[in-house]
């Protein structure tokens, strides 16, 4: 049994394109059940759910007055009935055999985590410096800051952090014993709460030696509207996973650095030579990434109920 878990906010008209994807998967609908998570949302998301639940009753309406998406999340969690749960973004499009894919997947008892192509549905002019922040392994080629990624059309086992939260499949009892996710986007008058998400999650599925596998057939198409395809949009989600990683250092090391930690960027020569051939939107994008880390470093260091926040156990 699969539980699709989707979080939504006052996004009612990609709710429905995604739900109307779902109603016609090919896995058969006594197989799985569609929980839709209305996140305090002020627009009709309730009236085009009953909507759909007319002729697709297994589509369930939730309501989580907790802002926050891992709020949504774990809501859903814990009333899902599937022994595995796929959680989705509401801007996806789901290829008709996307569950079946996943359905198979999960019948081999040593996967704990899953994922598939997440491939592109443009909805404006894709500029030429979109190839700057495409990043290509002998494993395939991802867009981190649109959640993109296609690994080929072979089955394989990937690392868990290549699994992206708009098409993340994982074991009921594998999320609950890694203690769920962590907190993720928030509204933006919340922004100061963000934190590093499902990343947390694959973390400690890796270090626990769980297996995860990439599954071609498993394939999402993720909206990209015109509005994403700016410098202003990488440079806001630059901001965003500044305040992510910032949270993730400060949770490493029990509190507060003295001087913001760099490692990730691999030492301070290469750190250089990467800013010397950068073109200026990637500049602009480092520096707002920069910008995100030095602000929620500020905010825990002037709040500590936030720095209680940022070290709390779990988020359940």
């Amino acid at each position: 049994m699969l539980s699709v878990i989707i979080p939504t906010r006052n996004r009612a008209a990609l709710l429905k394109d995604a739900l109307e994807s779902i109603c016609v998967q090919s896995l058969t609908s006594d197989c799985f059940e569609v929980l839709v998570i209305d996140n305090a949302s002020t627009d009709n998301t309730r009236l085009i759910v009953e909507e759909l639940r007319t002729s697709h009753p297994d589509i369930h309406y939730i309501h989580e007055e907790k802002p926050g998406l891992h709020n949504g999340r774990h809501r859903g969690a814990q009333q899902a009935k599937g022994e595995v749960l796929v959680f989705v973004d509401d801007d996806i499009i789901a290829a008709p055999g996307w569950l079946k894919a996943i359905h198979e997947t999960f019948k081999d008892p040593a996967v704990a985590l899953a994922g598939g192509k997440i491939l592109p549905k443009w909805e404006g002019d894709v500029p030429r410096w979109i190839e700057l922040f495409t990043v290509r392994t002998e494993l395939g080629w991802t867009i981190g800051y649109l959640s993109l990624f296609d690994f080929g059309d072979m089955k394989k086992d990937i690392p868990a952090g290549y699994v992206y939260g708009c098409n993340f499949s994982i074991r009921k009892s594998v999320l609950f014993e890694c203690g769920g996710f962590h907190p993720d986007a928030m509204p933006q008058e919340l922004i100061r709460y963000r934190g590093d998400g499902e990343s947390a999650l694959s973390r400690k599925i890796m270090e626990k030696g769980y297996r995860t596998v990439y599954e071609p057939d498993a394939l999402v198409y993720h909206r990209v509207p015109k509005e994403r395809l700016t410098a202003d949009y990488f440079c806001r989600r630059a901001f965003n996973q500044g305040i992510s990683d910032s949270f993730t250092e400060i949770r490493r090391n029990g509190g507060v650095l003295g001087t913001m930690d760099h490692r990730e960027n691999g030492g301070m020569i290469n750190r250089l030579i990467r800013m010397f051939r950068e073109k200026p939107i990637q500049k602009e994008v480092r520096v707002s990434y920069l910008e995100g880390k030095k602000y929620h470093r500020k905010m825990v260091e002037s709040d500590p109920e936030i720095l209680d926040y940022v070290l709390r156990e779990t988020y359940f």
